[in-house]
């Protein structure tokens, strides 16, 4: 998955409008039916190549609402990003 946002999120919408690869949809259009803006895993490249961090996790403005998940195969991750960050609860920015 790469990052996901957690219910915390207030829907302010600076993450969509941040995103470079237009991963992140709000929750009319989340796939999983949940009311809360969704990452579709196999588009998210963690801003590899694009910014120094996540842009969506720069622009929010509620701490913590993003955060690392899982690596997808074949789409870019930040290395220095583990396994023991990657457990769904650490924040992308602190």
């Amino acid at each position: 998955m790469a990052v996901k946002i957690t219910d915390i999120c207030i829907s302010c919408g600076s993450c969509i409008d941040e995103c470079p690869v237009e991963a992140i949809v709000d929750d009319s259009d989340n796939p999983t039916g949940e009311d809360i803006y969704y990452v579709y895993a196999d588009k998210c490249v963690e801003c590899v190549g694009h910014n120094d961090e996540p842009a969506c996790a720069t622009a929010c403005p509620t701490d913590g609402c993003i955060v690392w998940s899982d690596v997808v195969e074949g789409q870019p991750s930040r290395d220095d990003i583990g396994a023991d960050l990657r457990s769904g609860d650490t924040p992308a920015v602190s």
